[in-house]
């Protein structure tokens, strides 16, 4: 395995992949088993080839951004007191996002390797990939495989942290600006940071949003192999019972990403928690940032899929001309001779096939006119959305009672 994994040789662009490289590229597909993160991981024996050991990487990293913060609060003073405005024990935002969505966001990766494995294996064994296209789907794979790998990339990902994820975004739009904190005092010259805010600010805050980021680049990974699939000419049947040529497969993708949406629906219920209980807001001033939250969230995770309608909307049509041909050569032959007396002489009507084979062209007439543009059902969709939603659920206590929250949402279900 160690070849997929950028940890051995490999392969040369101008060498000619024989079947049984083809099938090791194709069994051994991952979006995350790469990179020199994930090889740091290994050496220090918190992961292993199969991404194993997510507690002690849970626990070491998420213990790294969390508890020296806890430590050095105390030193200074604004662990639990009257001194700052939002002392440490009660900023819900830092805890809900280094022991909630951090172990989310590490947890994410097992589940993405466990459930997107078998995927590129699956278009070869479904036969959707062209026999004389198999060596270029095995050369997609592999360009997916070294921009996995990158070393460039994960520098790259560093950089954007430190030069506008912690001096911009945190510091101007994430940072709390109008009142004292156990990180930082505001003023005239922008934020003056406490011995717990300069590690709060330069590696509690860059771990996050290097995982964060990472995420994002793992799912422009997938996006571009799947585009580079689309590419290819793919063998699509119309008439398949999933409605999507053969692509149904596909559909079941998304929920591999469920637990990245609930990490994100937990930032944001760490942000809104935050802004109710230390600036006065309530729930429902967020229903914008919700819903936008919602939408990015969905967009992130469908719209990879619709690489596939051009071909899929061909495909439709193709299906429609040439399965309405043969539709109007078998109701004219039945027509002529059930209803115009072309039938030979003594042959028995009830009973005959020739009314089964009708029913079954109508029947794949109709999964050919149904046969949807792109592998996205409204279940997934909803069940996504939900996943985004679930952590901000508990919020609703800050305006209600849990007996109104309970009657609400049995009142929604049942």
């Amino acid at each position: 395995m160690n070849r997929y994994m950028g940890l051995g040789p490999q392969r040369t662009d101008h060498t000619i992949p024989t079947a049984e490289d083809i099938l090791r590229d194709t069994q051994n597909f991952s979006l995350v088993l790469g990179g020199p993160l994930f090889q740091l991981l290994r050496r220090t024996h918190m992961a292993d080839d199969a991404l194993e050991l997510v507690r002690q990487r849970v626990l070491v990293i998420s213990l790294v951004a969390w508890l020296p913060l806890l430590v050095l609060s105390a030193l200074d003073g604004h662990l639990l007191g009257r001194s700052v405005a939002v002392p440490f024990l009660l900023d819900l935002e830092v805890h809900i996002r280094f022991l909630v969505a951090v172990p989310l966001l590490i947890l994410a990766e097992l589940v993405v390797h466990r459930r997107l494995r078998p995927i590129a294996r699956a278009f070869l064994d479904r036969k959707i990939i062209p026999e004389a296209s198999v060596t270029h789907f095995d050369e997609v794979v592999r360009s997916a495989f070294r921009l996995r790998n990158s070393i460039a990339a994960e520098l790259l990902m560093i950089a954007l942290v430190y030069g506008v994820g912690i001096l911009v975004v945190w510091r101007q739009y994430t940072a709390l600006q109008t009142t004292t904190s156990w990180y930082a005092v505001p003023g005239s010259g922008g934020l003056s940071l406490s011995l717990a805010g300069f590690w709060y600010g330069y590696v509690s805050v860059p771990i996050f949003q290097f995982l964060l980021i990472r995420w994002y680049f793992r799912l422009f990974i997938w996006t571009r192999f799947l585009w580079q699939v689309s590419r290819i000419e793919l063998s699509l049947v119309p008439t398949h019972p999933d409605r999507v040529g053969g692509l149904g497969f596909l559909a079941n993708t998304v929920y591999a990403f469920t637990t990245l949406l609930v990490a994100h629906g937990a930032m944001l219920a760490a942000q809104f928690a935050n802004r109710i209980f230390f600036a006065g807001a309530a729930l429902t001033e967020f229903k914008v940032e919700t819903g936008a939250m919602v939408l990015f969230l969905l967009c992130l995770v469908f719209a990879p899929l619709l690489v596939f309608a051009p071909q899929l909307a061909q495909a439709k049509r193709t299906g429609l001309s040439e399965y309405g041909t043969l539709a109007e050569r078998y109701v004219r032959e039945f027509d002529a001779k059930w209803l115009r007396g072309g039938s030979p002489a003594g042959e028995a009507f009830v009973g005959s096939a020739d009314i089964q084979s009708l029913a079954d062209l109508a029947n794949s007439f109709d999964v050919v006119r149904t046969m949807r543009i792109a592998p996205i059902t409204k279940d997934a969709i909803v069940r996504l959305a939900a996943a985004v939603l679930v952590p901000i659920v508990p919020l609703a206590l800050t305006m209600m009672s849990l007996e109104d929250l309970l009657k609400r949402l049995f009142g929604l279900l049942f």
